[in-house]
């Protein structure tokens, strides 16, 4: 077996474990504020996503360390951009459109936002994940008596 198969190289388990347990409670907040107000994604996604790029960039890094090929060479910023890019279209499943309107942006945007936090957690930067899920949820509180009552409709001299 290889160095690494069954155990971090690089961090310890307890640093593993902060990094994901960070990264599932950070997306789990947005989630459940989006459960609680029943918009069109519950939490499950926003949790599942945000621990898989955690993981995935834990992954990264270690690879980093335990390979000994010096020509070895990988590129954290480049495997972080496929996982936002592959996000954005999980986020796209969450719009809809009804009339004139467009739903769901506010859980699209959460979406792609909790593979961002699942990515800085897995850097290691527990407290911008923190920071970034803090604002995201705060901002849906604060926004809500705007969203509530905001009405896109569409008159007959808006048309064209």
């Amino acid at each position: 077996m290889e160095i690494g198969t069954f155990a971090p190289v690089h961090l310890s388990w307890a640093d593993a474990l902060l990094r994901v347990g960070a990264a599932i409670m950070f997306a789990f907040a947005i989630g459940l504020e989006r459960y609680l107000r029943r918009k069109p994604v519950d939490f499950r996604p926003f949790v599942i996503i945000s621990l898989a790029s955690c993981a995935l960039t834990i992954g990264i890094v270690d690879l980093g360390y335990r390979t000994a090929d010096a020509n070895f060479s990988i590129d954290p910023a480049k495997v972080m951009s496929g996982v936002m890019t592959g996000i954005g279209f999980l986020g796209a499943g969450a719009l809809f459109r009804e009339k004139q309107v467009v739903q769901g942006a506010g859980s699209a945007a959460a979406i792609w936002a909790s593979g961002a936090i699942g990515l800085i957690c897995g850097l290691g930067s527990v407290w911008l994940g923190g920071l970034v899920a803090a604002a995201i949820v705060l901002l849906f509180f604060l926004g809500r008596p705007f969203t509530d009552r905001y009405d896109a409709s569409v008159t007959p001299d808006d048309q064209e």
